[in-house]
């Protein structure tokens, strides 16, 4: 049978790493790469050299950018005593894209899951409660999604801000922009329920 030299299947392997590509769709893009090599992938492959070079994350709240502040840190416009605490820099850039928030961000870097493991040490809780005592934080609210780990983690946050003073917020639940309540599961009715409001 035949195969892919190996350091074509090498890359195939990589590519198959990454989040939503299994092993035949990874495939599908090597060969696309391979077809385009000139306009696609030899500037794909710089850009990701570079990135890898120039990328760290933000020593203030954990998003991704090229020096030790991210542009929203070093932005003073954003000091509006205001952090917005979510589980990854994927939940950051969604909150930004909808353009509604202009305050700071937290970045935890994932959940409280003890499945897998990850306990309040490996998440950046502490630097949370440190930057809520250090900066002139009136309100932390807590954009974490609805599952069972993002509550847990909600929870835990919560208590350990409650010494400090802080107003602690969450995101609303329940009924989607667009969304039927014919097609909702009973959870989301049921959130929506308790987080009604007057009309």
């Amino acid at each position: 049978m035949m195969t892919a030299p190996s350091d074509i299947e090498d890359l195939i392997g990589l590519m198959a790493r990454l989040p939503g590509l299994g092993p035949r769709s990874a495939r599908r893009a090597v060969l696309t790469l391979l077809k385009k090599r000139g306009p696609l992938m030899a500037p794909l492959a710089q850009a990701m050299a570079h990135v890898a070079l120039t990328a760290r994350d933000c020593a203030t709240c954990g998003n991704i950018g090229t020096s030790d502040l991210c542009p929203i840190c070093a932005d003073p416009k954003r000091q509006t005593g205001e952090i917005c605490v979510v589980a990854d820099v994927a939940d950051l850039w969604a909150m930004e894209r909808a353009g509604v928030f202009h305050g700071r961000y937290h970045v935890l870097g994932g959940t409280l899951s003890a499945l897998d493991g990850t306990g309040p040490d490996e998440l950046r809780i502490p630097a949370l409660v440190a930057r809520v005592r250090d900066e002139a934080t009136a309100e932390v609210i807590l954009a974490l999604n609805a599952t069972v780990d993002g509550q847990t983690t909600a929870h835990y946050i919560a208590d350990a801000l409650e010494p400090t003073g802080v107003r602690i917020t969450s995101l609303a639940q329940g009924v989607p922009v667009g969304g039927e309540l014919d097609y909702l599961d009973d959870g989301t009715i049921g959130a929506a329920l308790r987080a009604r409001r007057q009309v």
